[in-house]
């Protein structure tokens, strides 16, 4: 096949697959904006649009690994414990207000080692994308370009993206955007100098912490998720 992004013919496969159910994405958040007067209404067209895409999207993953698991937060389907699809759309609930700031957050992980991984806003019409030792892209117009993290270490400097109501402890320009996905990739390009959030469901984050350390970030998990630039520590 003709290469679309820069990077593996398998991540080239997927990104097919992703766009074609982002196209499916796009007609559905039209019909999310005439459904904001009833919010139960819109609530369960996204969770029915949700089922219908981790269904359509499976088809065409099956045709790039074809005995791979999948882990979605809906959903686990056993492949050959090798090869696991990890799959979710981030940033749901501004889905269903028909806030464009959602992502679906797709990686192949084998052997226990995410591989490839792609976080890409259908609306915003922006890819993020990363491949193990092969450095981190960001791709629009037909075009990719190699991202890389902020080098800002000041604190009055900062601006971190948040996903936690614990106060007291933010510091910087504080940002919270309602899609971790979509912030993680933001660390990763240096729109973001760190990103804290509490415990979040693996198939949100897989995708862009991949991407994040392609680009020289680190992230840790404990009590809370800390996703930094790199040159800092919070």
């Amino acid at each position: 096949m003709d290469l679309l992004i820069k990077g593996s013919t398998e991540l080239n496969k997927m990104f097919v697959a992703l766009d074609k159910t982002a196209s499916g994405l796009r007609r559905d958040f039209g019909e999310v904006e005439n459904l904001q007067q009833s919010l139960r209404g819109a609530r369960d067209f996204v969770a029915k649009a949700s089922a219908r895409i981790e269904e359509s999207i499976l088809n065409d993953l099956l045709l790039v690994r074809p005995s791979a698991g999948l882990l979605t937060p809906n959903m686990t389907r056993d492949g050959d414990g090798r090869d696991e699809f990890v799959l979710a759309i981030s940033g749901a609930a501004n889905f269903v207000r028909a806030n464009p700031n959602f992502a679906i957050s797709l990686a192949l992980r084998s052997n226990g080692e995410t591989k490839i991984a792609l976080v890409y806003a259908p609306i915003l019409e922006r890819l993020y994308y990363a491949e193990r030792d092969s450095g981190a892209y960001m791709f629009s117009a037909f075009h990719s370009t190699k991202i890389r993290t902020s080098s800002i270490v000041d604190t009055d400097d900062l601006m971190v993206a948040y996903n936690t109501n614990d106060n007291s402890k933010k510091i910087g320009d504080v940002r919270v955007s309602g899609c971790p996905a979509l912030d993680l990739v933001g660390v990763a390009c240096g729109k973001l100098d760190a990103f804290v959030s509490t415990p979040l469901d693996y198939a949100e984050i897989a995708a862009g912490e991949l991407i994040l350390r392609e680009a020289g970030g680190k992230i840790s998990s404990g009590a809370e998720l800390v996703a930094t630039n790199g040159h800092i520590e919070l």
